[in-house]
């Protein structure tokens, strides 16, 4: 689930345009394929440099493509932050929809 700071920035028309043209742009080139481990398809359009409350605002960060990369949710997971790590006794932090967005966790049973 996205930061609070960052929630408003991840459903502006700004950002879904940038992401769906990234992404438009990556299935061009190699067919969507992850720029980290190149095995698996893209799943989701991460930031390489973070965002924080200080670079939200920041289009150079937010919406620059050179910072951005198309990433598989195994690979995605692996950044800071964003997933298992190594220890599968840890719950994932977030959970993204179809279209890559980040979408509240759901009730695990």
């Amino acid at each position: 689930m996205a930061k609070d700071f960052a929630r408003s920035f991840y459903k502006s028309k700004a950002w879904l345009k940038c992401r769906d043209a990234y992404i438009r742009q990556r299935i061009g080139i190699d067919g969507g394929m992850c720029e980290e481990c190149k095995d698996n398809l893209g799943y989701i359009v991460h930031h390489k440099e973070p965002l924080t409350e200080l670079t939200i605002n920041d289009p150079e960060i937010t919406l620059n493509t050179d910072n951005l990369e198309y990433v598989c949710k195994k690979c995605h997971d692996k950044f800071d932050g964003h997933g298992f790590k190594h220890n599968h006794k840890l719950k994932p932090l977030v959970e993204f929809d179809a279209t890559g967005m980040p979408v509240r966790m759901r009730a695990r049973t």
